[in-house]
C-alpha cells in the first residue's frame, strides 16, 4: 500500500575506488589514507568483486613490526601472522567479499552491516560485478529528507489509500521527522494500520498516531 521502499541503489555510491589482488600494501594504506576509508573491494577482470581488503587486514603487520610471534602466538592466530608478512592485495584481502545487491532494501543492507560488524558494503550485480558502495551514512541519507516530502507521502500512499471515504478528515504534520496524524475516522480497526504504514516511510524518526473514531468496525 505504501510506496516502493527505498533500495540500495538508491543511495549507493557509483564512484568506486578499489584495487586489484595486486596492488602493493602501500599503495593500499595510501588509498584509504587520501579517500577517507577503512575499506577497499579488490576487483579482478572487468570488475569482479573477489575480496575486501580493510585497515584490521593491514594492522598486522605494524603490530608484529617489532617481535616475532612465538609458535603458539602463530598457531592462534594464523591468520594475523599470515598477513603480516603479505605484501599485496591478494594475500591481504578478507575473501569471499561481504556484498550486497543493488535492489536490497535499506533493512536489509543495515541488519547484514550489523551482523558481519562492518561499515562498507560493495554492491554487485548477479554476476558479482561492481556496481557501487554502500556505507553506513548512505543509509542515513533518507533522513535528509525533508518534512514536506514526509507530509506529501504519508498523505498519499498511506491517508488516501487507507481511508478513501474520510482522508479529507484526517491531518498529517511531520516535523524533524515526527509525523503526527489526526482525525476522525470511520473504521477503528484501521488505526494501528495506519501508524504501521507511516512508520514505514523511509525517513520517519517516529510517529504519534492520534486518530479516533466513532464507530467500530
Amino acid at each position: 500500500m505504501t510506496s516502493t521502499p527505498y533500495t540500495v541503489a538508491d543511495v549507493m555510491t557509483t564512484k568506486v575506488i578499489a584495487v586489484t589482488p595486486t596492488t602493493g600494501f602501500k599503495d593500499i594504506a595510501a588509498a584509504m589514507e587520501r579517500w577517507k576509508v577503512t575499506a577497499l573491494p579488490v576487483l579482478e577482470g572487468e570488475g569482479r568483486v573477489v575480496g575486501v581488503v580493510s585497515e584490521a587486514d593491514l594492522l598486522p603487520k605494524e603490530e608484529f613490526h617489532e617481535h616475532r610471534p612465538g609458535l603458539i602466538e602463530q598457531m592462534r592466530r594464523l591468520g594475523d601472522t599470515n598477513k603480516a608478512g603479505s605484501t599485496c592485495a591478494g594475500d591481504l584481502m578478507t575473501t569471499p567479499a561481504v556484498t550486497i545487491r543493488p535492489d536490497a532494501t535499506l533493512p536489509q543492507a543495515a541488519r547484514l552491516m550489523a551482523d558481519r560488524h562492518i561499515k562498507r558494503l560493495p554492491v554487485v550485480d548477479a554476476d558479482g560485478t561492481i556496481k557501487g558502495i554502500v556505507s553506513r551514512a548512505d543509509l542515513l541519507k533518507v533522513f535528509l529528507r525533508t518534512d514536506e516530502e514526509l507530509t506529501a507521502e504519508i498523505r498519499q500512499s498511506v491517508v488516501e489509500r487507507l481511508f478513501p471515504l474520510s482522508h479529507e478528515a484526517v491531518k498529517v504534520t511531520v516535523s524533524q521527522g515526527v509525523a503526527t496524524l489526526t482525525g476522525d475516522i470511520r473504521d477503528s480497526s484501521l488505526i494501528p494500520l495506519a501508524d504501521r504504514l507511516t512508520r514505514s516511510v523511509e525517513g520517519i524518526v517516529d510517529v504519534r498516531c492520534r486518530l479516533t473514531s466513532r464507530t467500530t468496525a
